[in-house]
Parts: C-alpha cells; sequence; structure tokens
C-alpha cells in the first residue's frame, strides 16, 4: 500500500464520523501523490504527512450565555489550531447549527495550504461554535460573544492564533469578540482580523475574498484565451462573498444573474441590482423574496430539497460561494450541458469530489477555494501587517496588494501544475504549492 493511502486510512480511523475531514484529507492527499511518491521513503520516516494531517492542538469548550427571556443557553466551542510551520494559526470563527469538530478540522486543514498559497506568513487554523446568530437580538449575540471569548482568549494571540470572521461571523461579532477580549486581557493587539475600521481594521477587508475571487477568476480566463467582460454568471449564496464576487464581476464587464440563500433562489437575466441586494442582505437582513419583490425582472424560486437550482440556469461562469458540498454530479452535468467554461469556488470546499472531477473530464476550467478565495486570509494578513506596524492603509494600497496576491496565486498553481505532469488541474497545482512551502518548513524545523 502507498504512503497515500496508509495516511488516509489513518485519518479516517483516528477521526471517525468525520465525513467532511476525510473528504479533504482525500482530495489532498489524492492530488499530491505525484510529489509524495517522489519523496516516500523520506516523508515516511518522518511521519511527515501524519503530522500534517493531526492538529497541533483541538480545543473544545462550552459556551453558556443567557437569552432575552432569561433562560441559560449552553452551546459548544471550538478552536482548530491545525499547523504554525509558516506563522500564527490563521483562520475563521464560524457560527452556526452545523459547526462540529469534523467541520472544524476540514476547513483548518484546508487553510494550511489556502495561507500558503498567499505567500504571507501564517499558518493554519479554523474554529467556531453551534451557536445560530440567526434570529437572536444584538444582546443576545453580544452575551453568547462575550462568553465564548471568555474561553478562547486563553488560546489566541496576534503571535499565536488570529481568528478572523467566517459564516454568521460579521463585523457586529467581530467587535464583542475583540471588545471582550481587550476587556479580559486588558491588551490592545491585533488578537482579530475583520475588526471595525475605527479600532485596527482594514479598508477593503469585507469585499477582498469576492474581489479576490474575481481577480483569480479574470486572470485565469485571461491566460486561456478569453476575457470576463460580456460573460454570463452564476453565483450562489447572498452574503459576504457572493455580494462583493457580484460586484467586481460587474466592475469587470460580467453579467451576474443568479445568487441564493437558505430559503431560495433568484435568476434576474438583466444583471443582479447589487445595490439592491446590499440593502436587503446587508441592511434589513432579509430574505431573497424581497429582491423579487422589488425588482420586475427578477424571478424568485422557493428552494427545494436536494435542489440547486442556480446551476440550471445558462452561463458562462459558476462561482459557488455559499457552503460546503453545495455544487454536486447533478449539478455539475447541468452547467457542462448549458456550456459552463470555468468554475471557481468563492466558498470553501463548495464542490464535491465527483462533481469537481466532471468539470476536469469535460474540460472546464476549475479553481478551488484553496486558490480562489484565498483574498479574504489574504486581506487579514494584511490586516495583520498594519496591526504590527500601527498604521493604516488606503483602499487602493490594500486593493492594490490583493490583486497582485491573486495573480500570484494564479500562476504559482499554474506553474506547479505544469511542473508535475498535470497541466490545467488547478485542483492539484495548488495542492501542491501549497504544500511544498509547508513541508519544507516543516522539515527544517525538526519533528515537533
Amino acid at each position: 500500500m502507498s504512503y497515500v493511502d496508509e495516511v488516509y486510512e489513518y485519518v479516517v480511523a483516528k477521526n471517525p464520523a468525520q465525513p467532511e475531514f476525510h473528504q479533504a484529507v482525500k482530495e489532498v492527499l489524492d492530488s499530491l501523490r505525484v510529489v509524495i511518491d517522489a519523496n516516500e521513503d523520506e516523508y515516511r520516516k518522518d511521519a511527515l504527512l501524519e503530522r500534517l494531517v493531526t492538529p497541533e492542538h483541538q480545543i473544545l469548550f462550552r459556551v453558556p450565555w443567557v437569552d432575552d427571556k432569561g433562560q441559560v443557553q449552553v452551546n459548544n466551542g471550538f478552536r482548530v489550531q491545525f499547523n504554525s510551520a509558516i506563522g500564527p494559526y490563521k483562520g475563521g470563527l464560524r457560527f452556526h447549527p452545523s459547526v462540529n469538530l469534523g467541520i472544524s478540522k476540514f476547513l483548518g486543514f484546508e487553510q494550511i495550504f489556502k495561507n500558503s498559497l498567499t505567500g504571507l506568513p501564517i499558518g493554519g487554523g479554523k474554529g467556531g461554535s453551534d451557536f445560530d446568530p440567526k434570529g437572536k437580538s444584538d444582546r443576545e449575540i453580544m452575551a453568547f460573544c462575550q462568553s465564548f471569548m471568555t474561553e478562547l482568549f486563553r488560546h489566541i494571540g496576534a503571535d499565536t492564533d488570529v481568528p478572523a470572521g467566517d459564516i454568521g461571523v460579521g463585523g457586529r461579532e467581530i467587535g464583542y469578540l475583540f471588545g471582550q477580549f481587550k476587556r479580559i486581557r486588558d491588551s490592545y493587539e491585533g488578537v482579530l482580523t475583520g475588526k471595525g475600521l475605527t479600532y485596527g481594521g482594514s479598508l477593503a477587508r469585507t469585499q477582498a475574498t469576492g474581489y479576490g475571487l474575481l481577480y483569480l477568476t479574470q486572470e485565469l480566463l485571461k491566460c486561456n484565451g478569453s476575457d470576463i467582460k460580456g460573460k454570463t454568471i452564476a453565483v450562489s449564496g447572498a452574503g459576504n462573498v457572493a455580494i462583493y464576487a457580484i460586484e467586481k464581476a460587474q466592475q469587470l464587464g460580467g453579467k451576474p444573474v443568479t445568487c441564493s440563500d437558505s430559503t431560495g433562489w433568484i435568476y434576474d437575466p438583466e444583471g443582479i441590482d447589487v445595490e439592491l441586494l446590499k440593502e436587503i442582505k446587508e441592511v434589513k437582513r432579509a430574505r431573497l423574496s424581497e429582491y423579487a419583490a422589488a425588482r420586475k425582472s427578477a424571478e424568485y424560486h422557493e428552494k427545494k430539497n436536494g435542489e440547486h437550482g442556480v446551476w440550471t440556469v445558462k452561463c458562462d461562469v459558476a462561482l459557488p460561494c455559499a457552503t460546503q458540498n453545495e455544487l454536486d454530479l447533478e449539478d455539475a452535468k447541468a452547467l457542462v450541458a448549458n456550456g459552463v467554461q470555468a468554475v471557481c469556488e468563492g466558498a470553501n470546499m463548495p464542490t464535491t469530489i465527483e462533481a469537481t472531477e466532471y468539470f476536469q473530464q469535460n474540460k472546464v476550467m476549475f479553481v478551488g477555494g484553496k486558490a480562489a478565495n484565498a483574498g479574504g486570509v489574504a486581506t487579514s494578513a494584511l490586516e495583520m501587517s498594519q496591526n504590527s506596524e500601527r498604521l493604516s492603509w488606503t483602499f487602493e494600497e490594500v486593493d492594490q496588494k490583493l490583486q497582485q496576491i491573486m495573480v500570484n496565486i494564479y500562476h504559482n498553481i499554474d506553474n506547479a501544475a505544469k511542473q508535475y505532469g498535470c497541466e490545467g488541474n488547478y485542483v492539484a497545482g495548488a495542492n501542491i504549492a501549497g504544500f511544498l512551502k509547508v513541508a519544507e518548513a516543516m522539515k527544517a524545523q525538526g519533528i515537533v
């Protein structure tokens, strides 16, 4: 049995009932076979892969808080500090009922390679809670965040672990978390990213993941003899990533025609009205049905079980920006049948392995989230730099750095794929380029 297969069996045995984590490890290790087989004896002797797939720390804790009725509620908190070979742990906090240890490990493992690809000195981590912020008052959100940070504070720091936001954790939540950290530690440090602009946040951070996704997609198309201008684009999601992917796509001359939330999806053949979308989602925090009610050209479709309607629309480019495994094999078949040219992931692992393989078999340009959605964490690292220097850069400065990082990521993954005989396989290219840097750092630092 090959070393790769041994380590995958090791992961499944050591981490039962964590299918998302198994999926992430399998996808990475399979694409690394060409590198690992060439160095198998050295890597096996050092148990490099076993160390790579085992988090340095897994922190689980109880989060009690009091709701508006005076009732005590209890949630679970998680922080997986996966790998610090190239820098402090860096990765978001997710507040969503689906969060558990396995999902935190899957996200943290992916983050190792994504962070490596940015070229910045940040390691991989992830965490969050099964708390659901939907329908909660601001006071309840604050009570939960303060209780969550009362435990988490002892495990994080500007040079140790710097969390950020993710699903369910936006500017409001980061503010409450940062305030509680500062209160407990009596220390003003850049321990969280995604902060407000009045207390150490970075301009362009809100836009970064969506904008970065489009900068990479644009470079991908350009280097393959095409252009985003005039392209019809299907986008899933209606959160931060989706909104700003839609905005940047329009600025670059593309036409995004879909978006979705947990209750349904929109098809707007005239192109999504991004200002209306922002009003509904960022200001009113309402459902997408209100978008259709306010715009005659839009169709609203209720979400049905197992149906991902945005992928049935004819498009040139698909950008999944919602959540894991939202684009399956049937969706991939529908997209290919409708002539899709490129699929770039704005979310973390939104495309199933079967769908990814189908795209690749059908010559669709496919870039996974490790590369395509790295703009958010890259700009978080830029926020860390600004905090360390006690400086604030202009929007244009940050945006320019972000664009350069994303262009560099595309060329790094393209070159790695070519170097290892899998030209055009950007998933393998991303994993190889990310892995080689981390593996070299791990070897240099000894058996730790």
